[in-house]
């Protein structure tokens, strides 16, 4: 074998101290790159993130819905490791206890789950793709939801975020893939995080019966095709949204 397939790469991962984030970030590290994460927990979150890899990890504390926030973890990340590979934009978020009927709904919500879920990625893309082009390679790779494939009753303004990651991701890499960048976006469904610790029994075992495969996937299962995407492997691929939901949605 030869050596891991991120050595020598410097890898950030929005809203990394759980769930997807965190099972990529682990990925990345176990695969030989440098990692800065960045998520609204606690500054000591990388000591449950990756406890043996603090040489490679660094954990920033901070709001990914504020743009200064974001340029001055860019600017640490990379005055840490070096200039920026692979981005994943992993940050995002329903409205959660606030969701509602379209009719129902709040705009001030809307406002919130556009700014986490679509406005972050903008951000983050904004920063690292002028280095990326200068470079001329990189990988990002952007959370979308097969909720905006579906469009789930309840979440009309998560639906509309996660597609315009979509329509983002498409552009993006149009614009770049002359520059040795790809952009590509995973439409995760059911995952077991811990927003869905929150869901009753009934309410999973709906989901489940609704999913073909049968069950709820784990974070790792996500991991895995960001790390593909973010590879050597995939550098042939950009422009594309993966659906990883155990066949609810079909393209």
């Amino acid at each position: 074998m030869g050596e891991p397939r991120f050595s020598g790469k410097v890898a950030i991962v929005t809203g990394g101290a759980n769930g997807i984030g965190a099972a990529t970030a682990r990925r990345f590290l176990a695969e030989g790159a440098q990692v800065a994460v960045i998520d609204r927990e606690e500054p000591d979150f990388a000591a449950a993130l990756a406890p043996d890899q603090n040489a490679r990890l660094l954990a920033v504390a901070g709001d990914c819905t504020d743009a200064d926030t974001l340029a001055a973890f860019h600017a640490r990340a990379e005055a840490a490791f070096g200039p920026v590979d692979i981005l994943f934009n992993n940050v995002g978020q329903s409205g959660r206890e606030r969701a509602a009927p379209f009719h129902e709904s709040d705009e001030a919500v809307w406002r919130f789950v556009l700014e986490v879920s679509l406005f972050t990625t903008l951000r983050m893309a904004r920063l690292v793709v002028p280095g990326m082009r200068a470079r001329g390679r990189g990988r990002i790779v952007n959370m979308s939801s097969d909720a905006a494939l579906v469009g789930d009753a309840g979440l009309a303004d998560y639906a509309a975020a996660k597609m315009g990651i979509v329509g983002f991701t498409r552009s993006l890499a149009r614009e770049n893939a002359a520059f040795g960048i790809t952009v590509n976006a995973v439409a995760p469904g059911a995952i077991r995080t811990r927003a869905h610790d929150r869901l009753t029994p009934a309410v999973l075992d709906r989901i489940k019966a609704g999913t073909p495969a049968g069950f709820i996937a784990e974070p790792e299962d996500v991991a895995g095709c960001v790390a593909f995407l973010a590879s050597d492997d995939a550098r042939y691929i950009t422009g594309q949204t993966l659906a990883i939901d155990g066949g609810r949605w079909m393209l």
